[in-house]
């Protein structure tokens, strides 16, 4: 609830006749603009706005800090030199609230960069306090679920969401200069596909049937390249309803691109290049540092075999075996899985054996035909299919598939996972026939790229948990934490 003592300050604004509320304010400078710059600035006018950080007053000066979406800058007033307005404003003042600040630029006595305030203005009286140390909060969901005063109070959490954009950007425009083309597809769905995942299921009732949720947009970005769209990218909104932890939550951002006439030796090149470049582009080095440890993402990049790493680590071939023969592997192996296929094994004695191996950027490549639906069978080998995954200190962040562009062959391998669909897989997804009659026109061969946008934040700025890098990550709704204390 609103403080009362806040409540009576709002009350002797209005009094006073100040609208603590105004419709605009002329922000003409920003905090950052003017300490980074100051020797343009000094001795000039400058009109700044932002919220009240710290605020002390001694006998007729007041000083206070104002931040903005560019940083922080000292202000201090003086009674007798400001006017009588400005300085009612500030003794109604508390840290929190919003004001509007002209005057000039001048160093404090203290050599402090700042600005004598001529004019201030009230722009939003606030009613609650700031937390007084907001990183110290014990229960981190607080920050997540009220992530305006993470952001208030915490520069680092600023700063996270400004790298993301800008590493946004920065692929958007690589994207562009190669000829990519950004596209929009369908959120609802009738069927969805593309990865193996439970959906969220919705229903439309002018058209009264159920929709879900995509899962992901490959299968409508290929049908975009069937159309003659030669490449095709977009920055998508996917959601799975699964369970939340460090590097999922249900609702999550990956890029998806696509290029007619290429294949995943293509995309291999093509990945080097636009991460190498983007880690250049934000840090001006080819190095990140992630938990403590040197990352280079110099290319070329580490390549290694996913069957044969396995075998080597673990002492077992996964190349072909059936679902009969994972079981038994699960169980001596003691692997945690939802079911035990051949491809939830394989992926689990990947992530025992190997993923707690990788730092560097490494590519897994050739992946078995089993773990596969929508990709080519390798040239070499016809037991495994063309397929890369990239990882990055333990985290799988791309993969990439010399897509499969036989439509009998497609259809071949989406019974199969309709088989797994009975077998009580319930991340297995439905058959597409509109996608199946789609490449049945003719479906170029075909590269395509997925990487999880949240996954490179998460590595780009040292983060381990996905909901820091989440303006607004799913948190358990407080009702509901409640309820589970009580229980």
């Amino acid at each position: 609830m609103a403080d009362e003592t806040k409540l009576e300050k709002l009350k002797r604004l209005r009094e006073l006749g100040i609208d603590p509320y105004p419709y605009s304010y002329g922000q003409l400078q920003h905090a950052g603009d003017i300490t980074d710059n100051f020797e343009k600035f000094e001795g000039k006018q400058a009109s700044v706005a932002g919220r009240v950080m710290r605020f002390r007053g001694m006998g007729k000066l007041f000083f206070f800090d104002i931040l903005d979406g560019s940083g922080k800058i000292q202000v201090l007033a003086r009674s007798g030199t400001a006017p009588d307005k400005a300085i009612d404003v500030l003794k109604l003042t508390d840290i929190g609230d919003i004001l509007g600040i002209k005057g000039k630029v001048i160093k404090s006595e203290r050599g402090e960069k700042s600005i004598e305030a001529s004019e201030i203005t009230m722009l939003s009286k606030s009613l609650r306090f700031l937390p007084e140390k907001f990183h110290g909060l014990s229960d981190t969901e607080v920050r997540y679920r009220k992530r305006y005063l993470d952001l208030i109070m915490n520069p680092d959490a600023r700063s996270i969401f400004r790298t993301r954009a800008k590493a946004i950007r920065y692929i958007r425009d690589f994207l562009d200069a190669k000829g990519y083309l950004e596209v929009e597809t369908p959120i609802l769905q009738p069927v969805y596909g593309g990865a193996n995942a439970k959906p969220f299921i919705t229903h439309h009732n002018a058209l009264d049937t159920d929709l879900y949720l995509r899962i992901a947009d490959e299968l409508y970005l290929k049908r975009l390249i069937v159309g003659g769209l030669e490449k095709v990218y977009e920055f998508c909104k996917d959601f799975r309803n699964e369970d939340i932890d460090a590097t999922h939550n249900p609702e999550f951002t990956m890029l998806e691109f696509y290029e007619a006439y290429g294949d995943y030796n293509t995309y291999m090149i093509l990945t080097e290049e636009m991460l190498s470049g983007l880690v250049k582009h934000l840090f001006n080095s080819g190095e990140i540092t992630y938990q403590g440890q040197k990352v280079s993402f110099k290319a070329p990049f580490k390549r290694i075999h996913f069957v044969e790493e396995i075998r080597k680590r673990s002492g077992i071939d996964i190349a072909d075996i059936d679902d009969k023969e994972a079981a038994k592997i699960a169980e001596k192996e003691g692997l945690k899985v939802a079911v035990k296929s051949n491809y939830h094994v394989a992926d689990a004695l990947f992530d025992k054996y190997v993923l707690g191996t990788i730092k560097d950027p490494t590519f897994a490549v050739d992946y078995p035909s089993y773990m596969c639906p929508l990709t080519k069978d390798s040239r070499k080998d016809k037991r495994l299919s063309e397929r890369f995954e990239l990882f990055v200190c333990g985290k799988e962040l791309v993969n990439v598939y010399s897509e499969l562009t036989d439509p009998v062959e497609q259809r071949r391998k989406f019974e199969a996972q309709a088989l797994e669909k009975k077998k009580g897989d319930e991340e297995m997804p439905p058959i597409d026939e509109d996608f199946l009659e789609a490449i049945e026109y003719g479906m170029p061969p075909t590269a395509g790229f997925g990487m999880g946008i949240d996954r490179l934040v998460m590595l780009l700025t040292d983060k381990v948990s996905i909901k820091e890098v989440l303006l607004f990550p799913s948190v358990r709704p407080e009702s509901k934490k409640t309820e589970r204390r009580k229980a």
